[in-house]
């Protein structure tokens, strides 16, 4: 009995995190599903990176994109900078495995892109160091962050969005951040496909 009460704890936890982050995050949710259905419509593409389970969760957001959300519609040009452990390897390697990230963007990013960072503490060194590169390449920046925003919280500029979880626990942190990208994916539908 002992456990199957935690579990409904944790559930309620996770509610409450998801009903207190509702208000605060949905304006910043709407702005960067909007600012990323017009950059890909000028033909700008969005490149995803984060570590553990962010880079789990960059890879899913890219998935979405390239494949499908709920409804069919033609692949959307988003690439995760988590899945070339070649490449990922190799960097980290030769230089630091603070560049893992930077070294892509600034092979692969041009103006105009967009560099969806994701970290829960927002003090990831690779993802702050990413966007710094994508600043360099004149991209904008979507940054997925939790407790303060942390280092990356001062690292956005005018035309980024910072969407900032209420929260101070990795797991719930996390779980919002799923629940952000669902939510983009299907804003992004809705913009390009309109209402079902």
């Amino acid at each position: 009995m002992e456990l199957i009460e935690r579990v409904h704890e944790l559930f309620e936890h996770s509610i409450q995190v998801k009903t207190d982050a509702q208000p605060l995050l949905a304006p910043a949710i709407a702005a960067a599903a909007e600012l990323i259905v017009t950059r890909i419509l000028q033909g700008s593409k969005i490149l995803s990176c984060g570590n553990g389970g962010s880079a789990g969760d960059a890879q899913h957001f890219s998935s979405e994109m390239l494949n499908r959300f709920e409804r069919e519609r033609p692949g959307l040009p988003a690439f995760a900078l988590t899945t070339d452990s070649a490449t990922i390897t190799s960097i980290a390697n030769d230089y630091h495995y603070d560049e893992i990230f930077s070294k892509q963007i600034t092979a692969l990013g041009h103006p105009g892109d967009i560099l969806l960072a994701i970290s829960t503490s927002g003090n990831s060194s690779n993802v702050m160091a990413a966007i710094n590169a994508a600043h360099e390449q004149e991209m904008l920046i979507v940054a997925l962050t939790g407790r303060d925003g942390g280092g990356m919280g001062s690292q956005i500029n005018e035309g980024d969005i910072e969407i900032r979880v209420p929260s101070d626990s990795t797991a719930r942190i996390q779980e919002v951040h799923l629940l952000v990208i669902h939510s983009l994916c299907d804003l992004i539908d809705r913009q390009l496909l309109g209402t079902p």
